[in-house]
């Protein structure tokens, strides 16, 4: 409001009307919804005695329901990412910070977070909102800055613009978005599976869940945000138990569990790379060399850690990462630069088997792009890959063959080149095509 404002701590912050929703949903996992929103609500009691009500109204009026008491750890990202949503917007902030709010979400969500934002700007709310979907910033907001480098490098209204304008700006190179790219699938997909799933079913919910993936296959699995498709790489990983089938690799059947998963050849970029795939307390070579460690000791049990850190410079070098080197923090990098630890520690331990569950999601265009390539030029070099995504036009660019999964279960399998975005949408979510219909 023109006072310049110097604060001690977050919830000083709070208190003079700036909400924040992070990328990385801080929140308490062992604590319910309701919990969770007002936390730090301070006064005698943990969350107000009305935080029912209050909760309630909110959620009325942004159009998304949720099951207040759920204990938070048991959620999906997506569904997190809600809940921290309401908890910046339940206190009524004048100012509110989005860092990609919408990077787990799927399109329904998107949607609501859209009308969030254009229903409470109309109001009188500021946003400031960050984000790698160049469309998303196109169409809500008036005014947009690129960095690069730290440094602004546009500064410009949005009047006009187009998501390859701020893709050259990005990236000092002219890049072609999705939609425009070459289609980069390849015809040299072996005849005879790689991966077999046969049958299988999950405490998870999966039921008769088959799939084959043939070496220099990309199969693609499109669904809704809790249609099932992360259970559905876990079911094949193993670390949803299974209640029946089996997996095979190379005609060899699978142990239960992700450890005998990767003995078999199965690696796994996971959904939540903060959580379930970095190791933030260890440097990036560390977390390089994590699944190969045998490979780069000395009779298989006594590390060289020598060794890794020139596997890691390998890597680095290969894909691109920005660091400092590889003693960095994988803490220090950036979202695209992260997700390419993990990609390089998949380069090195030279999997039979990629599991991909959002491998771009919270990551800027040119890294996108980078991503997309490797993942080609993995299955290339004959690594069988299942690829889920929520962003369709990624699927329609790099898949051989896309699943439509609803229900936990993979319901048709169609070739990309009979399909559109518009299409694969409809089949993932009936009631679109029904209203469209009507």
């Amino acid at each position: 409001g023109g006072e310049l404002s110097r604060w001690s701590s977050p919830a000083d912050a709070r208190s003079a009307g700036v909400s924040t929703i992070y990328q990385h949903v801080p929140l308490v996992p062992t604590l319910s919804v309701v919990e969770n929103v007002f936390l730090g609500a301070g006064g005698f009691r943990r969350i107000p005695i009305d935080a029912h009500r209050q909760l309630n109204e909110l959620c009325e009026r942004i159009g998304y329901q949720i099951d207040f008491d759920a204990v938070v750890g048991g959620l999906p990202i997506g569904v997190r990412q809600m809940v921290s949503i309401l908890q910046a917007l339940v206190y009524g902030a004048d100012l509110v910070l989005m860092d990609e709010p919408t990077a787990s979400l799927d399109e329904q969500e998107r949607e609501i977070v859209f009308d969030v934002v254009t229903r409470l700007s109309a109001q009188g709310t500021t946003f400031v909102y960050v984000s790698h979907f160049l469309e998303e910033v196109l169409e809500l907001c008036t005014d947009v800055t690129v960095l690069r480098d730290g440094r602004v490098v546009l500064d410009s209204t949005t009047e006009g613009l187009t998501p390859v304008d701020l893709i050259e700006s990005m990236t000092e190179r002219r890049r072609q978005p999705a939609s425009e790219a070459a289609d980069t699938r390849q015809g040299s997909v072996s005849a005879a599976p790689l991966l077999e799933v046969r049958g299988v079913s999950t405490t998870s919910g999966v039921t008769d869940f088959d799939l084959n993936v043939a070496a220099g296959e990309v199969v693609g699995l499109a669904g809704l945000l809790g249609s099932g498709r992360s259970e559905l790489i876990g079911a094949i990983l193993g670390s949803d138990r299974r209640l029946a089938g089996e997996v095979l690799v190379n005609g060899e059947p699978v142990g239960k569990g992700p450890a005998q998963a990767v003995r078999s050849g199965i690696n796994v970029i996971p959904e939540d790379r903060w959580h379930q795939g970095l190791v933030a307390l260890m440097p990036i070579w560390k977390n390089t060399t994590l699944p190969s460690l045998r490979e780069h000791a000395f009779g298989g049990c006594i590390t060289r850690p020598a060794r890794e850190v020139d596997v890691a410079f390998g890597a680095i070098d290969a894909l691109g990462i920005v660091c400092s080197g590889p003693e960095a923090s994988v803490t220090e990098l950036s979202g695209g630069n992260a997700q390419k630890v993990l990609f390089g520690r998949c380069v090195v331990s030279k999997p039979k088997v990629l599991l991909l569950d959002e491998p771009t999601a919270g990551v800027d265009a040119a890294a996108k792009a980078d991503i997309l390539e490797l993942v080609r030029t993995m299955a290339r070099a004959g690594t069988a890959v299942v690829m889920v995504s929520s962003e369709f036009e990624e699927l329609l660019q790099v898949a051989d063959r896309i699943g439509v999964i609803r229900e936990k279960s993979l319901v048709a399998m169609h070739d990309p080149d009979d399909l559109s975005v518009e299409r694969l949408l409809a089949l993932v979510d009936p009631g679109i095509a029904e209203a469209e219909a009507a």
